[in-house]
């Protein structure tokens, strides 16, 4: 059984940065592609970013040049560094493999307000 625990989300005003973490168990992490996904009010859950285990990195276009998609092996832990914040960014973040499973962690929400 996958488990996925995401961490590091809050409140922040535009222009601001967080990182969030993701934690995962249960399964041999550093063979499989993980990702950060988003969901909005206004939308269904999207691809944000996410990162294959050689290192190759891809993100959606409202977040290129922003947002940074990294992991540690040694610790099961994805990281998403967020600068330049915006409103259009608040969501809930959800990390899963990529391309996802059907296993869902409680996600971070994220809101970018002033």
């Amino acid at each position: 059984q996958v488990q996925l625990v995401e961490s590091g989300g809050g409140l922040v005003q535009p222009g601001g940065s967080l990182r969030l973490s993701c934690v995962a168990s249960g399964r041999r992490f550093s063979i499989n592609a993980m990702g950060w996904y988003r969901q909005t009010p206004e939308k269904k859950r999207e691809l944000v970013a996410f990162i294959i285990s050689g290192g190759y990195t891809n993100y959606a276009d409202s977040v290129k040049g922003r947002f940074t998609i990294s992991r540690d092996n040694a610790k099961n832990t994805v990281y998403l560094q967020m600068n330049s914040l915006k409103p259009e960014d608040t969501g809930v973040y959800y990390c899963n493999f990529y391309p996802s499973s059907d296993s869902w962690g409680p996600g971070t929400q994220v809101t970018v307000s002033s």
